[in-house]
């Protein structure tokens, strides 16, 4: 309608001006825009409520036209923004580039969606089928319901009817005793029943006769009277007994959950583990009824176009423990996972969704070796063969007193009893924080055999290439591409070598000369990838997959996984990781 006419002469608008923001009819316009003014000049279009400005004013700066893009707070901004307002400090770009990969990015993002046309079609279909076993189950729920509750209503009014039953019969009972006492307390009123005949017999003047009938007659009255001199009423009128007290009852039908909707599951983070197959294990809360089964649901996070896009849910339905696993997850990518429990057909709301990284490679399932030069004196296995410590012996003492004639102590190394010869793999495992000093990583076969058959000085710092000890020789010789790397972690901390050519560390500061900045908290669990094929070994937080350190290594003969430990400590493998072996 137009905009200037006045009800109830306001006719249909015809155009509408975009300088004036405003509809009219053809008189109003007319005399709204003459010929000969600048308001003649204005832009009209048919008649429309979608005033849309010709050019995006700021909002800060109302005077300014935009004209930048601000990267950090992701909105247009002008240049009064970027020279002394809030943006002075941000990252800008111009409209023109920020316009272009918008767009750019938004198209791949629309030929993404359009592409999964079929997967949204069917995740409609499954959709529509959840609506329609909502319903039913909820109409079953219904029905079992009420069949819960008329089952209580019948044993409640059986019991009711026989109490009331009871409290009748008992009643009358009471009632005719007490009615034959009154009858009986009536016969000794002048005039009526015992006494009124014993008056009459007293009348009696024949001896004989009255001595016949006052022999029976006195025994009667004596009854009488003795029931007089001692009253007690022929029945109680209380019911006392028959009082119910019903509070407990009162309280358990309070209380009776006729197994409603469960309460939310938690995954459990510390004991839940992903890999190239994921163990998931959650728990209930400590007052929860028992459920019938629990639903796992994940999907992956895909990378397109550098937006993260998250992927339907899949589902493993009917898990009938705390715990399920889910198999062939895709290397390097990020799930989520959330569960639910089910009761009686209800469904507890979803458990907070909780996110996990996939390593970059599968599992590779090793135990740790008893045979390759297994140092039974300062090291203890246990029979899984998941774990291995390091005692401080008598031994170590000697060994310790020794080293003021030159002779150092030296590390304790176990490997894996299975051997890589190609491809990438992956393995984690703890440290414990109070480990003394223990190397971790990745030894060839033919380097192991050096180890075994002609141990080396250990503590002296030449010789530890982690030490941070600065010598030109040491780094020289790092440079070259060896058999073997070993990560040092100690005494909680976790020391990163000095970067090289072939190598690379995830904090700028590690490439410093300065041992100080080499130095990291130990993560709660680490994790090595060997990638056999391109001769390289990388270190990860297994807890984040943050990549710590990687560099190149001589993958010539086959590769073992390898560890030195040295004073007190221990290491313990992931039970994914000895699960496998552990079934042969």
């Amino acid at each position: 309608m137009c905009n200037i006419c006045k009800p109830p002469q306001q006719q249909e608008a015809t155009k509408s001006c975009m300088d004036c923001k405003a509809s009219y009819c053809n008189e109003c316009f007319k005399l709204h825009h003459p010929w000969g003014t600048p308001k003649a000049q204005h832009e009209y279009v048919g008649p429309t409520t979608n005033f849309r400005p010709k050019v995006l004013m700021c909002p800060e700066h109302e005077m300014e036209k935009v004209n930048m893009y601000c990267e950090v707070c992701r909105r247009p901004v002008c240049h009064l923004c970027k020279l002394g307002g809030s943006h002075a400090n941000h990252k800008v770009t111009s409209m023109s580039s920020a316009y272009k990969i918008l767009k750019e990015k938004l198209a791949k993002s629309i030929h993404y969606l359009i592409s999964k046309e079929d997967q949204v079609r069917t995740q409609i279909t499954e959709l529509d089928l959840l609506i329609n076993q909502t319903e039913e189950n909820g109409q079953l729920a219904e029905r079992r319901a009420n069949e819960h509750f008329e089952r209580l209503f019948e044993t409640l009014q059986e019991r009711k009817s026989e109490m009331l039953r009871s409290i009748e019969q008992s009643r009358n009972r009471r009632l005719d005793q007490l009615k034959a006492q009154v009858e009986e307390y009536q016969g000794m009123l002048e005039n009526s029943g015992l006494v009124g005949y014993a008056q009459e017999v007293l009348k009696e003047t024949d001896q004989s006769c009255f001595v016949q009938t006052a022999k029976q007659l006195h025994i009667r009255i004596q009854k009488a009277t003795e029931s007089l001199r001692t009253f007690h009423p022929a029945s109680d009128p209380c019911f006392d007994e028959f009082v119910l007290n019903t509070s407990r009852e009162e309280t358990l039908l309070k209380e009776m959950c006729f197994g409603g909707v469960p309460d939310p599951p938690l995954i459990d983070l510390s004991n839940s583990r992903v890999y190239n197959e994921a163990s998931i294990c959650w728990r209930l809360s400590d007052d929860h009824l028992p459920t019938d089964h629990h639903v796992l649901e994940y999907r992956l996070w895909e990378n397109v176009n550098d937006l993260t896009i998250n992927s339907f849910f899949s589902r493993l339905d009917r898990v009938y423990g705390p715990s399920t696993v889910v198999c062939d997850l895709e290397p390097d990518s990020l799930y989520s996972f959330r569960v639910r429990s089910c009761r009686n057909s209800l469904f507890s709301p979803h458990s907070p969704e909780v996110t996990f990284h996939t390593p970059p490679a599968p599992a590779f399932g090793f135990l740790f070796s008893d045979k390759c030069g297994f140092s039974t004196e300062r090291l203890i296995l246990n029979k899984r063969r998941d774990t291995v410590e390091s005692v401080a012996s008598m031994a170590f003492l000697l060994a310790a007193e020794r080293v003021q004639t030159g002779s150092y102590i030296g590390l304790d190394y176990i490997i894996g009893d299975m051997g890589i010869t190609q491809g990438r793999h992956y393995w984690a495992f703890k440290v414990e924080p109070y480990s003394y000093m223990i190397k971790v990583g990745v030894a060839s076969d033919s380097k192991l055999l050096e180890w075994f058959h002609n141990p080396r000085d250990t503590s002296s710092p030449r010789y530890d290439h982690d030490s941070g000890h600065d010598s030109g020789s040491e780094d020289a010789c790092y440079e070259l591409s060896q058999p073997f790397t070993l990560l040092t972690l100690g005494m909680g901390k976790l020391f990163i070598p000095k970067t090289s050519s072939s190598s690379s560390a995830s904090t700028a500061n590690a490439s410093s000369g300065d041992p100080g900045n080499r130095v990291l908290p130990m993560p709660q669990r680490l994790g090595v990838c060997l990638d056999y094929d391109e001769c390289r070994v990388y270190f990860y937080d297994a807890d984040t997959m943050r990549c710590l350190y990687e560099r190149q290594v001589d993958c010539s003969g086959t590769m073992y996984p390898a560890f030195g430990l040295m004073g007190s400590g221990k290491v313990q493998l992931e039970e994914f990781i000895t699960a496998k072996r552990l079934t042969f």
